[in-house]
């Protein structure tokens, strides 16, 4: 991304280029004067097209600012010359050249004041700097920042006990210089509070990306392992400086052909571009690879030969990637083969992989979003009800991965009730970064809060307190393997996330997993500043946008605990009429349950009791009708539609107001960012205003298409205050989307 981001695309440069030495040929010799003033005109307004991400590194304008970091960042030092040091030292040298506008040397020894020193704990010029007792609190992963005098100087040391620590402390500190922090007295300590924090890129071997709207994969598989890609460097430069350290290359809908031999040459370059950066590489394992890549019958996980199948792989694959990091499995949902088939269990299918992975550290990510539509129990019910009798039984280098919440990434879930329902088991939160049900690749919405509403969420499984980042983070069971993972949402678009605000998602969800504690506030800020400038009032407005987003788009989609009512398949737009599918929960009438009486899925006690797998008192709260937060009330309560509300309106008139709202809070996005209109670069501005254009246009099909298909049921008018469909709903039903995303 340094080399990229240099030279922007070669494309845009020669539209601009070109244009403008036509128009110098016109007019002739006489120009002369003019030709140096016009090309350097051209090489300074090239398009901005996002490439760059936070990494920006824009030289700082305020020269009160400037001239503080000038005076204390003088020259750097980077102890010793490993892979991951080199990255370091080539990363200060363009990022504080950039920033201070100036060249910023690199020197040997500590002579003068202004020294940046950046080096593990062990190098001898830092070993007595950090005590050890304060060396093993920072474990292999974290840093330390601090502002101290060596040989009578004042430096800046950036520390830790690996080289992969340095690289996160100095991502950090260069983030503080960033987003203009002070610098003048540091005493930074930073540790992870989640050991694996990953990316699962649901990407297929053809380079399509399932739930994808970004463009195609990143990996170009048929060009591997001989042809690398530089955003193969750009992409792991960019998740080492929000502290991910893992990426899961392929879809949780496997091909068993990425473990052949050559394919795992490919997952080899790859990996041998990310070592440097932290960044290990897990595969998905189709549990049915023995059958089809092995030339065997059966893949039974307690058949001896399947077993030694898989040891044999594992082998061959740490023979190649030694640093691998092991297997996400997808087993007996949605049609993916898994040990069920052979009347085993999930235990016995996970504990067959991670006696393979053991003797290399390797572990196994088994996913629990398991539902059958042949059993006759609410889906919101069924991964728990599988997973929770196999607590304890697991070996310890498996961990289950559990979606937020119950059902299936939805604008609002209430937390999965396993969080806290499996003491005995490690669990990997999954999140989905790429919008699958938020908009895809055109809607502005920024997920942090998303992330934050289920991490805060208190399970109560050990009393108050018990939230689920204390649960993942391993602090309230005592797990040392701990694990979070976010669904990517990125692609070989220019910019990488299709929508440039996808971006920020991409980056909370980063910063997040490295520490659970930062507001929505917080990361939303640096982003926008990192991203765009520092101008104040640009962040409030942009952080304004930023944090109204999420909720906006709840309420235009699926207000008031309402789910599942997007469209069939590709999951694009509104169809709660949805329903005579082969799969009653592929439909939208399964969960919102509407009739002349009210709305909504009954899981209290009288209906299909999902309130008894939380722990009291939340099971009392979600169970009762006066106690339900109203945002989850349509999840767990069949509500009459003249329930009055507690803002007075009865529920029809609530859920009016709902979608209402929503399409008014994209409105006010739409206004907050045209204020902004010459305060950033025109490609970006106008990328995110016609983008929000086609927000404001389907949120009002959100409302409409809903809001007249509910009222067959409700039977009532709309309120007088309602601004009306303009068309019918007949029309909205029989919109089709045929090549959606």
């Amino acid at each position: 991304m340094i080399l990229e981001s240099k030279i922007l695309s070669l494309k845009e440069r020669y539209c601009t280029l070109h244009k403008n030495i036509i128009v110098l040929i016109w007019y002739g010799k006489k120009m002369r004067r003019y030709f140096i003033l016009l090309i350097v005109f051209t090489f300074t307004t090239f398009a901005e097209d996002g490439y760059r991400l936070w990494l920006r590194y824009e030289r700082i304008t305020d020269s009160k600012v400037l001239n503080t970091y000038r005076a204390y960042i003088k020259e750097f030092i980077v102890v010793d010359s490993t892979e991951t040091m080199n990255v370091i030292r080539e990363e200060l040298r363009y990022a504080l050249s950039n920033y201070l506008g100036c060249k910023v040397n690199e020197v040997y020894e500590v002579k003068n004041d202004g020294t940046l020193l950046c080096g593990t704990t062990s190098s001898p010029i830092l070993r007595t700097v950090v005590r050890e007792v304060k060396r093993r609190e920072l474990g292999d992963e974290g840093f330390m920042i601090l502002s101290i005098r060596i040989n009578g100087k004042q430096c800046i040391v950036i520390t830790g006990n690996s080289d992969k620590a340095v690289l996160y402390g100095t991502f950090h500190f260069l983030r503080l210089i960033g987003t203009h922090s002070d610098i003048t007295k540091l005493s930074i300590i930073s540790i992870p509070k989640i050991k694996i924090r990953v990316l699962n890129h649901w990407d297929n071997l053809d380079r399509k990306v399932e739930r994808g709207y970004a463009g195609l994969s990143l990996w170009d598989w048929h060009k591997l392992p001989e042809y690398i890609d530089p955003r193969y460097r750009d992409y792991a430069r960019a998740n080492a400086s929000i502290g991910i350290n893992g990426t899961v290359l392929t879809n949780v809908n496997a091909n068993a052909y990425v473990l052949t031999p050559q394919y795992l040459r490919k997952v080899a370059a790859l990996a041998n571009v990310f070592r440097p950066y932290g960044l290990k590489v897990y595969l998905t394992a189709r549990f049915s690879a023995p059958i089809e890549i092995g030339g065997m019958h059966t893949a039974d996980p307690l058949i001896p030969e399947v077993r030694s199948w898989w040891r044999r792989k594992v082998s061959e694959i740490y023979s190649l990637i030694p640093d691998f990091g092991g297997f996400l499995v997808k087993a007996n949902s949605e049609g993916q083969p898994g040990p069920q088939n052979y009347g085993r269990s999930h235990a016995d299918g996970a504990n067959m992989l991670a006696e393979a992975l053991a003797p290399y550290n390797g572990i196994v990510m088994w996913r629990a979003f398991v539902y059958d539509n042949s059993i006759p129990e609410d889906r919101a019910k069924q991964a728990y009800n599988e997973f929770k009798p196999l607590d304890g039984t697991f070996h310890s280098n498996v961990l289950i991965q559990v979606k937020n919440g119950p059902i299936d990434f939805q604008p609002r879930e209430p937390f999965h009730p396993l969080f806290g329902g499996m003491p005995n088991t490690p669990l990997v939160a999954e999140f989905q970064i790429t919008q699958e049900y938020l908009g895809q690749g055109t809607h502005l919405v920024y997920l942090a809060p998303l992330f934050k509403e289920c991490l805060d969420s208190d399970t109560y499984a050990k009393g108050e307190g018990s939230i689920v980042a204390k649960v993942i983070d391993g602090s309230l069971f005592g797990h040392n393997v701990t694990g979070i993972a976010g669904v990517a949402n990125t692609g070989n678009e220019r910019n990488w996330t299709g929508h440039l605000f996808g971006q920020a998602n991409w980056y909370a969800f980063g910063r997040l997993a490295w520490d659970h504690s930062l507001s929505s506030e917080e990361i939303a800020q640096e982003w926008i500043r990192l991203t765009f400038t520092n101008n104040n009032e640009f962040v409030l407005i942009v952080k304004q946008i930023m944090m109204i987003s999420r909720e906006a788009a709840v309420l235009y989609m699926t207000p008031l605990g309402l789910h599942h009512i997007m469209g069939w398949d590709h999951h694009y737009g509104p169809a709660p009429w949805i329903k005579d599918k082969h799969r009653a929960d592929w439909t939208s009438v399964y969960y919102h349950r509407a009739d002349t009486l009210g709305i909504g899925f009954d899981r209290t006690a009288k209906g299909s009791n999902a309130v008894a797998q939380y722990f009291s008192p939340v099971a009392l709260q979600f169970g009762t009708l006066e106690l339900c937060p109203e945002k989850y009330l349509l999840w767990f309560h069949h509500v009459p539609w003249d329930y009055r509300m507690r803002s007075g309106r009865t529920l029809w008139e609530e859920l009016c107001y709902c979608y209402s709202a929503g399409v008014d809070s994209v409105r006010k996005m739409q206004r907050l960012w045209n204020t902004l209109e010459h305060q950033i670069d025109e490609e970006r501005f106008d990328h995110v205003r016609m983008l929000l254009t086609i927000q404001e246009k389907e949120a009002r099909w959100w409302k409409n298409a809903c809001c007249l298909y509910f009222q067959t049921f409700s039977r009532r008018p709309f309120p007088e205050w309602f601004e009306k469909p303009d068309t019918t709903l007949e029309y909205y039903q029989n919109l089709s989307f045929p090549f959606a995303p």
